[in-house]
């Protein structure tokens, strides 16, 4: 069956708070976090779409948003001679006094653009997660099955189901169930190890879709979420289906990346699907050129590593890193770290297992191990981070269970 991707309206919610992110969503909202140097954790959603020829687009934001949209504008300007655009929708009050009460009501919030448009079809996707997905393949599967609404799931161990809001399929994948973060969950049918995870991502039929939003929106009662109030209603009386992830397979995507996806809900996610970057053969290909990420970059020279003086040790260094645009690496040494543009590491320092945002600076003879530094941070000369706990704390910065440290923009150190 023929696809018509000019008839599908895609809304991203990009208006998450990250509470659980602190204190990297301080100043920004969670889907302006960057994220592999050069990136941020948005670039993933949107690359997807255009990726796969969607061109209509609304991204709706809320929360400290300036970076987010300014980061969008500069960076994903569709041909609107064609009737392409990836517009920002700031919410509004359209509907009254009030900011987007839930997922539901952000759409809610926005019919007056879904009316405009009129598509046939509608995905609504979030915008702070990791994965490369060809979203052509789920339209087609969605309309094969002739679907009201259709759910992206991704396969997981059982185990792992107190995490996430598990989905009930049966023989079909038609969603017949839905538990959030169960003990005994219900497992994919014939497979009795694994559950399906929702993913939060959905593409609906729009006529079904305006209804039940409608139908939420005069609920007094209703969360006026997706996951909690929309989805679970729908299933009752309409056709409801799940997509598993693990059948996407987007152009050149190797093997070893089928199925990945990172919800980065939390600092020790983030830090820990940025070191996945930085492995030998990393599971999250950015170097796919048929399946590029995208993004909105400074303009700056090549990367510059200074000083092979091998006698004093003051040699300019990466192993197993990613270094950007701009950085000059001064006669310091980085190991399984990701430096963001416009990076100084000075001479004799050591940077380790670490995540250094645009424009900071680390002095000579300073030591950072298993940290994330914020934009513009200036590390002094001698300073340990990330050795010792207390320390760390006195000086204002955060340290998550794992042993993760974040110094945010605003702090001053004394070493």
């Amino acid at each position: 069956m023929a696809i018509n991707v000019n008839n599908v309206l895609t809304m991203i919610l990009a208006g998450g708070e990250g509470k659980r992110m602190m204190p990297l969503t301080l100043h920004r909202a969670k889907p302006a976090v960057p994220f592999g140097g050069r990136y941020r954790l948005i670039d993933f959603v949107l690359s997807n779409f255009i990726n796969s020829g969607f061109f209509k687009i609304k991204i709706l934001t809320q929360y400290k948003a300036d970076s987010l949209i300014r980061h969008v504008a500069r960076g994903y300007r569709l041909n609107s001679q064609f009737g392409f655009f990836c517009d920002i929708s700031p919410a509004q009050m359209r509907t009254g006094p009030d900011w987007y009460k839930g997922s539901a009501d952000a759409i809610f919030q926005n019919f007056h653009a879904i009316r405009d448009e009129n598509p046939a079809h509608m995905c609504v996707f979030g915008a702070d997660h990791i994965y490369k997905m060809d979203i052509r393949q789920m339209l087609a599967y969605h309309v094969d099955k002739k679907a009201d609404a259709t759910i992206v799931a991704i396969p997981m161990p059982v185990q792992e189901a107190h995490r996430f809001g598990i989905l009930e399929v049966d023989a079909d994948w038609r969603m017949v169930g839905f538990e959030e973060k169960p003990a005994n969950p219900k497992t994919i049918p014939g497979d009795p190890s694994r559950v399906l995870a929702s993913m939060g991502n959905y593409i609906f039929r729009t006529d079904a879709l305006l209804e039940e939003i409608e139908r939420d929106a005069r609920d007094p009662q209703s969360a006026h979420d997706f996951g909690k109030s929309i989805v679970p209603g729908m299933m009752e009386d309409r056709r409801v289906f799940v997509y598993d992830f693990a059948a996407n397979s987007p152009p050149g995507q190797p093997e070893r990346e089928r199925g990945y996806w990172r919800d980065v809900g939390d600092i020790e996610a983030y830090f820990d699907a940025s070191m996945d970057l930085v492995s030998v053969q990393p599971i999250v290909d950015l170097y796919n050129r048929l399946w590029p990420l995208h993004t909105y970059s400074l303009q700056g020279p090549p990367a510059k590593f200074v000083f092979a003086d091998e006698r004093s040790r003051r040699i300019g260094l990466a192993t197993d890193s990613m270094v950007s645009e701009g950085c000059i690496v001064s006669g310091g040494h980085i190991d399984r770290s990701i430096i963001s543009p416009f990076v100084r590491i000075n001479s004799f320092s050591q940077v380790s297992e670490s995540v250094i945002f645009e424009g900071a600076e680390i002095g000579r003879h300073a030591r950072l191990r298993r940290c994330i530094i914020d934009k513009y941070v200036r590390i002094p000369a001698h300073s340990e981070i990330g050795y010792d706990a207390m320390r760390d704390l006195e000086r204002g910065f955060t340290i998550t269970d794992n042993g993760v440290t974040v110094v945010p923009r605003g702090v001053e150190i004394l070493s």
